[in-house]
């Protein structure tokens, strides 16, 4: 009898009705969605996923309707997607520009969730703004726009190119992600993103950077407790076509492996 896939859970985006112009149809509710191609990901390693709804202003039902520790216990895992910044107010700033303000709904939403995939034991990994909001709940502090204050620094998103812009990541030797990729010191990824970490929160260690600037692109924590890594890239955007770019495979089947032991558990 074969054992049962995976169930790796996916935090919502939320679209906002009026975000984008005035829309008929589906387009005046709120939408919460998950990106096909993080699902693909996660179906790439023989794992089913499963997106996980937010409590917004207007749902129907209240947060006090909605247990996120029913889908913690239920899930082996949780994937949090890419999309809006992360409110500075979570870190103690204040918006430096109206468009940075961030999105404070989801950021409750997801808070919330990681602490009880967390509570239960369960991986956690992030894929940018996922990435962003661990580092902030865990303590840590974000650049609002990295070319406003840090001047100089590397062009880390381009209008127009979205994923097909890439620079070169350099990896910490000694990390757990420099073991998944033996004799791999530099490799090259899609970068899509404005605000980026400033300070790394307490009890994390950084496993790549930004070649060019610095800049962390990749993080675990190490503190006792479930597993919490997650990187500044898309891999779910990786084209397995192109040799020149990371392959992502080993850094997804990492975090099955330990889905795996936290179901076995």
């Amino acid at each position: 009898m074969h054992a049962l896939p995976l169930l790796v859970g996916v935090s919502a985006r939320i679209y906002y009705p009026g975000s984008h112009g005035p829309l008929p149809g589906v387009f005046t509710k709120t939408l919460h969605y998950l990106e096909q191609s993080v699902a693909h990901w996660v179906l790439s390693g023989h794992a089913m996923a499963v997106m996980i709804p937010a409590v917004t202003r207007d749902s129907i039902v209240q947060r006090s309707d909605l247990d996120l520790d029913d889908y913690a216990q239920a899930l082996d895992g949780l994937v949090l997607q890419g999309g809006n910044d992360v409110a500075p107010a979570f870190y103690g700033e204040q918006p430096l520009a109206p468009e940075w303000a961030g999105d404070a709904v989801r950021d409750r939403y997801e808070i919330e969730l990681i602490r009880a995939f967390i509570d239960a034991g369960k991986p956690v990994f992030g894929v940018c703004r996922g990435f962003q909001l661990l580092n902030v709940m865990h303590g840590g502090t974000l650049w609002q726009d990295i070319a406003t204050q840090r001047p100089g620094s590397h062009a880390h998103r381009e209008l127009g190119r979205y994923e097909r812009h890439f620079h070169e990541v350099a990896i910490e030797p000694g990390t757990r992600l420099a073991a998944l990729y033996p004799g791999l010191s530099r490799t090259r990824a899609n970068s899509i993103h404005h605000q980026g970490i400033k300070d790394l929160a307490p009890g994390f260690v950084v496993e790549a950077r930004c070649a060019e600037d610095g800049i962390v692109e990749a993080f675990r924590r190490t503190t006792p407790g479930a597993y919490v890594a997650g990187v500044q890239w898309h891999p779910e955007f990786h084209d397995p076509k192109d040799p020149q770019t990371l392959d992502d495979t080993p850094m997804l089947q990492d975090f099955l492996q330990a889905c795996r032991a936290a179901r076995r558990a």
